[in-house]
């Protein structure tokens, strides 16, 4: 299992959404204070409209942890917000479960109000922080995804 979490971040990396839907079952549930909740074809999704969007983009990954059902992985992000041309750097750590040698739950868990704040300069350390903005950004995000989905 090892080895699909390996292959997925590479992919990421070389910003390859399909090679990354391949690691994921079909009823893939991911999670993360960015999108919320996604299933399926929104996740891989999701994946294809991150990777499809990315500038200066790059991913690092270590300390994957892997048994038979679940595994782990920390994860770091940079790249440029396209909404703002601010520069990101995200710390993410990673849980994942595993069926039919596919990851089938993955959540991301990240500081959200960290990213905001360097995401959206002031605003978002002033908000990033709040039930109210992880909402706001959840239906903006899911809005994005809804038409790129449709395009």
């Amino acid at each position: 299992m090892k080895q699909v979490i390996e292959t997925f971040y590479t992919a990421l990396n070389n910003r390859d959404a399909q090679t990354m839907a391949s690691c994921y079952h079909d009823d893939i549930v991911f999670e993360d204070p960015g999108f919320g909740k996604l299933h399926g074809d929104r996740a891989k999704a999701m994946w294809q409209m991150l990777c499809k969007n990315a500038k200066n983009f790059k991913v690092e990954f270590s300390n994957i942890e892997v048994n038979e059902h679940t595994g782990s992985a920390h994860w770091e992000a940079w790249y440029t917000f396209s909404q703002t041309g601010r520069s990101v750097h995200n710390k993410i750590d990673a849980q994942f479960e595993f069926k039919d040698d596919k990851i089938i739950k993955h959540t991301d868990h990240f500081n959200l109000h960290r990213w905001a704040s360097q995401a959206m300069g002031f605003k978002g350390k002033l908000l990033g922080g709040t039930g109210f903005f992880k909402k706001k950004l959840i239906q903006k995000t899911n809005h994005l995804l809804d038409k790129f989905m449709s395009s």
